[in-house]
C-alpha cells in the first residue's frame, strides 16, 4: 500500500475532503480525551470554512490512495505560530482511522520534513496532546524530542499539550 500512495500539494477543492479526515480524525484520536460534548458538535462544513479561511498562509498536501485523499498535513514553513525560535512547525497530520499504521502518515512526514529541508529550514516544532499516546508515540518514531508543555482551551477546557521539536542537519 506505501507504494501506491501519492504524496501531492493540497488544491482549494481538496479541502471538504481535508476537512472531512480532520473532524473524524479528531473524533477518533481523541475520544476519551477531549469531553464528549465538544466532539459530537464538531461539524465538517464548520471546519472546512476554517480550513478554507486560512488556505493562503499555511501548506497543505494530500495523500491520496487509488485517486482518493486518505490523509493530509498542514504546515508552516516560514514562521511558528507556536515558538518563535523555530523557523516551521507541522500544525496537522492525519490520516484516515481505517488506514492507520499502513505508512502513510510517515510519507507525508518525510515529504514536509524535505520540504523544510530544501527551504533551509532548521528547527520544526509540533504540538500534540499530552494523552495521545498513539500520536505521540509515531512523532518520537520520527525523531522527535518533547521540549515543552502548554495548556489549550477547547470547549470550556483546558487540555496539555507537549511540544516536539525536530532539528535539521545541513548535509556536507
Amino acid at each position: 500500500m506505501k507504494n501506491d500512495i501519492i504524496i501531492r500539494k493540497a488544491h482549494l477543492e481538496d479541502l471538504k475532503e481535508v476537512a472531512n479526515i480532520a473532524v473524524s480524525g479528531w473524533k477518533e484520536a481523541y475520544r476519551g480525551i477531549i469531553e464528549e460534548e465538544y466532539l459530537n458538535n464538531m461539524s465538517v462544513e464548520e471546519t472546512y470554512q476554517k480550513i478554507k479561511g486560512g488556505y493562503q498562509e499555511n501548506k497543505y498536501i494530500v495523500a491520496e490512495l487509488k485517486s482518493e485523499i486518505v490523509g493530509f498535513c498542514r504546515y508552516i514553513l516560514n514562521y511558528s505560530k507556536s515558538d518563535e525560535n523555530a523557523d516551521g512547525e507541522i500544525i496537522a497530520l492525519y490520516v484516515k482511522p481505517e488506514l492507520k499504521y499502513n505508512g502513510i502518515g510517515t510519507k507525508m512526514f518525510s515529504y514536509v520534513m524535505n520540504e523544510f529541508k530544501e527551504n533551509g529550514k532548521h528547527r520544526i516544532v509540533l504540538g500534540c496532546l499530552k494523552e495521545n499516546y498513539p500520536s505521540r508515540k509515531f512523532y518520537e518514531k520520527m525523531g522527535g524530542k518533547v521540549y515543552t508543555e502548554k495548556w489549550f482551551e477547547r470547549g470550556n477546557k483546558e487540555y496539555k499539550e507537549v511540544f516536539y521539536e525536530y532539528l535539521i542537519k545541513e548535509t556536507l
